[in-house]
C-alpha cells in the first residue's frame, strides 16, 4: 500500500477562484447569503468522490457536510470552514473589484479569498487526494458551514443535531499565515441596557439620566481591564484580554435639548484560557449594579453570545501531524500560534469536545480589509500539508505505520 497522491494545485486555485465570484456576504436581511458557495461547494464535494448532506440552517442557509470512509478502522477527523464572508464595504476603498476573483503577480485577489475560501477549497482537494486513494483508517469528515461572521449559527447547528459525534480532532482551515495555532481568544459579546426617565435638558432634576451611569461603567471597565491584565499576565500565543467598547446609543429622542429615558452600549471582551467568562459577567454585573444605584438608573447586563478561548497541547497527535507536514512540505518547522479572534472552532471545542487546531493560506491580518488577497502558493502549500496531516493522523491514530511514499 502506497501514500495518496499529490493534491491537485490547479483545481485548488480554480476552486477558489469560482467560491470569490459568488459574493456570499453574511447579510440575509439585504439578500445576500452563502447559498451560491454552497452549493458549489457541495458540487465539487459529489464530483470529489464524497457523500454529501445539505443542511439548511435557517432559509438559504446552508451547511453543507462531506464524508468520507477510509474502509479500514480508525479515528474520525474534521476539516472545517465556512462559506460566507463580510461585507466588501464601499468599493471605492479596493483597487480592484472585490469579487474579481482573478490571479495577478501570485495573488489571488477578491473578498473572501484569505478569509476563507481558500481554506475551504484547499480542505476539498486535501480530502479527495484521499478518497481517490482509498483504503485508509478511519474517516473524513469535511464541513463548510454558515454564519462564521456572524452568530456562528453554523456551527451551533452542527454541533445540536449531532454531526460532531464521534470527531476526534478538528483543523480548523482559516487563514494563520503559516503558523500552527493551538490557542484561540475566546469572546464575550456584551449589550448593557440603562433605564432612565426622559426629562427637559433644562430641567434636568426632573429626570434620570442614564448617559453618566453609563460613561462611569465604561471608565471603570478601562479599570476592570487592566485588573484582569495584571491578574493573568500575557499570555504567549494570544496576548493581553481585552474589554472593548464598540458602540454606544443614546434614547429613542436624539435630541440636544432632551434627557432620553434609556441608553445602551455593546462591549466586545476578548478572552485568555484562564479566565472564567461566567465570573467576569458577574463582576460587570455587580459594577454595573453599584453605578445604577448610585445614579439612580437600571443598569443591565445581556450576555449576547459566548465563544471561550480554547487551548491544546503541542504534543497532541492532531497538532503533531500538522507540525510534521508542514515540515514534509515546506522543508520548515512551523511557528506555533494563536487566533487573536475566534473561529467555529471555540464552538466545536466547548459543544462538540473536539481537541482543535487552526492552520490555513493566507495572512492572518488581511481579513475583513479591503484588497483582501492570498498567495496562489499558499493555497498549494496548505493543501499538500492538509493531506499529509490527515494521513499521518488517521494511520497514526489507528495505531498503524504511515504507508511509505
Amino acid at each position: 500500500m502506497t501514500r495518496s497522491s499529490h493534491v491537485d494545485a490547479a483545481a485548488v486555485i480554480d476552486l477558489t477562484r469560482r467560491l470569490v465570484r459568488l459574493p456570499s456576504v453574511n447579510a440575509p436581511l439585504l439578500r445576500r447569503s452563502e447559498e451560491p458557495a454552497a452549493r458549489l461547494v457541495a458540487e465539487t464535494m459529489r464530483q470529489l468522490g464524497l457523500d454529501v448532506d445539505l443542511d439548511e440552517v435557517s432559509p438559504g442557509r446552508p451547511n453543507v457536510v462531506g464524508t468520507a470512509d477510509g474502509g479500514l478502522p480508525g479515528p474520525t477527523l474534521l476539516f472545517e470552514g465556512h462559506t460566507d464572508v463580510v461585507t466588501e464595504g464601499d468599493p471605492s476603498c479596493w483597487s480592484f473589484d472585490p469579487f474579481v476573483g482573478d490571479v495577478v503577480d501570485g495573488r489571488l485577489r477578491g473578498r473572501g479569498s484569505a478569509d476563507m475560501k481558500g481554506g475551504v477549497a484547499a480542505m476539498l482537494h486535501a480530502c479527495a487526494s484521499l478518497v481517490a486513494a482509498r483504503p485508509f483508517p478511519g474517516r473524513i469528515v469535511v464541513a463548510a458551514l454558515v454564519d462564521e461572521e456572524g452568530m456562528m449559527s453554523g456551527v451551533k447547528h452542527f454541533v445540536a443535531s449531532g454531526r460532531a459525534g464521534g470527531i476526534d480532532a478538528a483543523i480548523v482551515c482559516e487563514p494563520e499565515g503559516g503558523e500552527v495555532c493551538i490557542a484561540q481568544k475566546g469572546a464575550l459579546r456584551l449589550r448593557v441596557e440603562a433605564e432612565g426617565r426622559m426629562a427637559h435638558g433644562a430641567m434636568p432634576d426632573r429626570g434620570r439620566n442614564p448617559i453618566p451611569a453609563l460613561v462611569e461603567l465604561l471608565a471603570g471597565l478601562g479599570e476592570e481591564e487592566r485588573s484582569l491584565q495584571a491578574a493573568h499576565g500575557r499570555h504567549p500565543l494570544l496576548g493581553d484580554p481585552y474589554l472593548t467598547p464598540t458602540f454606544f446609543r443614546a434614547g429613542e429622542a436624539s435630541q440636544a435639548n432632551v434627557i432620553p429615558s434609556s441608553a445602551s452600549c455593546a462591549l466586545d471582551v476578548r478572552t485568555v484560557p484562564a479566565l472564567d467568562h461566567g465570573e467576569l459577567v458577574r463582576r460587570i454585573e455587580a459594577l454595573a449594579g453599584d453605578i445604577g444605584a448610585r445614579h439612580d438608573v437600571t443598569l443591565r447586563v445581556a450576555v449576547v453570545d459566548d465563544r471561550p478561548a480554547t487551548e491544546i497541547g503541542p504534543d497532541a497527535l492532531v497538532v503533531e501531524a500538522l507540525v510534521r507536514a508542514h515540515e514534509e512540505v515546506t522543508g520548515e518547522r512551523p511557528p506555533f500560534g494563536g487566533v487573536p479572534g475566534t473561529t467555529d472552532g471555540t464552538i466545536l471545542w466547548r459543544d462538540g469536545r473536539i481537541p482543535v487546531v487552526v492552520y490555513g493560506p493566507g495572512g492572518k491580518w488581511i481579513a475583513h480589509q479591503a484588497d483582501e488577497y492570498v498567495d496562489v502558493a499558499e493555497l498549494a502549500q496548505a493543501a499538500e500539508v492538509y493531506r499529509r496531516a490527515a494521513e499521518r493522523y488517521l494511520w497514526e491514530g489507528a495505531g498503524l505505520d504511515v504507508p511509505p511514499a
